[in-house]
């Protein structure tokens, strides 16, 4: 095992010891314990290797989160409760986003940032194969994809659990959640419950004065 996995094994250990206590989980050493065999033991696995060879995707936190999701679905909990979990327990992660996310709001430009990143990631996930695209197009005020077939959704339906690859198909719906001033994105399927993720996200058009006072 390399040393960035076992740094790995360290970090999501504590960060999951750290809800299960929030959470008011018993015997959370025990389970704490039961979480790191699990994950040491998934990237031991061939599976990891596999999957591990897409520089675009952090297979290294997909699989810290699967093995917690693997771990919790034991004890009971439903689909729902587990992606709540991780809502807590990636919670200052998130603020942080959150926050560059709203600067990123304010700005004029927001949508022209927006469409340089998909368009950067959708050059980069081409270049590595982790993402397969029926078509992607980027235009001036416009941006639409289709995807049929995904390394995240793949790692998470080889463990069993596709549907809870939620966790990461929302990361676009929280992202554009915050981004309300000049974009609007549209999902209308994922790959965690669909047959494709297809996604649109168009430019918010300026009212003119004369437009506002009409509607006013």
């Amino acid at each position: 095992m390399s040393r960035e996995t076992n740094k790995a094994i360290r970090r999501y250990a504590k960060m999951y010891r750290n809800t299960l206590i929030r959470e008011n989980f018993p015997e959370t050493k025990e389970k704490e314990n039961q979480y790191c065999s699990r994950l040491r033991e998934m990237y031991d696995s061939h599976a990891f290797k596999e999957h591990n060879r897409y520089p675009s995707t952090d297979a290294i936190l997909v699989y810290a989160v699967i093995a917690m999701c693997l771990e919790l679905r034991s004890f009971g909990l439903s689909n729902e409760e587990i992606i709540r979990f991780t809502e807590i327990m990636f919670q200052e992660r998130r603020s942080f986003f959150d926050h560059l996310i709203h600067m990123i709001d304010l700005l004029p430009n927001s949508f022209a940032i927006v469409r340089l990143w998909n368009i950067n990631d959708h050059a980069k996930r081409v270049k590595d194969g982790s993402i397969t695209y029926d078509y992607f197009r980027a235009a001036d005020s416009d941006i639409e994809y289709r995807i049929s077939k995904c390394m995240y959704v793949e790692m998470f339906r080889y463990y069993g659990i596709r549907e809870l690859c939620k966790i990461f198909c929302n990361t676009d719906i929280r992202a554009y959640t915050g981004l309300t001033r000049h974009v609007q994105f549209i999902r209308h399927s994922d790959l965690s419950s669909g047959e494709c993720c297809w996604d649109e996200i168009h430019r918010k058009q300026r009212r003119t004065r004369s437009e506002s006072e009409e509607i006013g």
